[in-house]
């Protein structure tokens, strides 16, 4: 894997969907139980006020940029082969594979009867998958003794693929957390994916994605919810980009 660019201590990979499938699925046949950040501003910032999440964010085997704003980044360290890697996509060209593969999937995360939907499209769209277990998760962060449950469901259903829609940054959390207690899978990180696949949310057009204006689709859908994400959270990102970027100047 290409060497990680540091976004405000963030350390995010120079990939692709290619080179990301190829090493998912190299973990599986090689049996290493990981776990993949798929990084957008709002996970940049809040590792910013959170120092135990950032170490774990950085733990992870991958962390992608699923977000426009890294991708100019890296683009600007020169790194102009890289991809972006965006979480609903992600998701759907993983069940691709894992369906050809006949890889097993856990699906964790969603309002009530969301995973179960999920669950539905998924099999709809890819006939040969091989869906082993779901869990939804209307109550965020998950209480001790549901987790518990859950641990022990994926362990019992021995998935080899775990997607975790919690939304930012408590996927994240749970994949730092409940690692070591995983006996066999990669996690993944996939937060709106859920609400997207299961139609339940509108995706932005791509021409939007394209050019880094899809949080404007999602705010005039959801102003109450994402306006400090987007409009807070997202212009703090740029000073603090910036401030980086001149000390970085400053050190050559």
């Amino acid at each position: 894997m290409k060497k990680a660019t540091d976004t405000l201590g963030v350390k995010v990979s120079a990939t692709s969907y290619s080179q990301t499938l190829k090493t998912i699925f190299s973990w599986l046949e090689n049996r290493q139980t990981n776990y993949v950040c798929v990084a957008a501003v709002h996970l940049v910032m809040e590792c910013q006020r959170d120092v135990g999440l950032l170490t774990g964010v950085n733990k992870a085997g991958l962390i992608v940029p699923d977000g426009m704003p890294l991708v100019w980044l890296l683009k600007a360290t020169g790194k102009n082969d890289v991809e972006r890697v965006y979480g609903p996509d992600l998701m759907l060209k993983v069940c691709q594979q894992a369906a050809e593969e006949r890889s097993s999937i856990f699906l964790l995360g969603g309002t009530s009867g969301q995973s179960k939907q999920l669950k539905t499209a998924l099999q709809k769209k890819f006939p040969q998958i091989k869906i082993v277990g779901h869990v939804d998760t209307p109550l965020r962060p998950i209480t001790k003794r549901k987790n518990q449950q859950i641990i022990k469901q994926i362990n019992a259903s021995r998935a080899q693929i775990i997607f975790v829609g919690l939304g930012c940054p408590h996927q994240e959390r749970w994949m730092i957390d409940n690692l070591p207690n995983l006996k066999n899978g990669v996690a993944i990180g996939v937060g709106a994916a859920f609400d997207f696949i299961t139609g339940s949310v509108k995706q932005a057009p791509r021409w939007l994605q394209n050019i880094g204006l899809e949080w404007l689709f999602r705010l005039a859908q959801e102003p109450r919810r994402l306006a400090y994400r987007y409009l807070v959270l997202n212009s703090l990102f740029i000073l603090l980009v910036t401030k980086q970027f001149i000390t970085n100047l400053f050190r050559k």
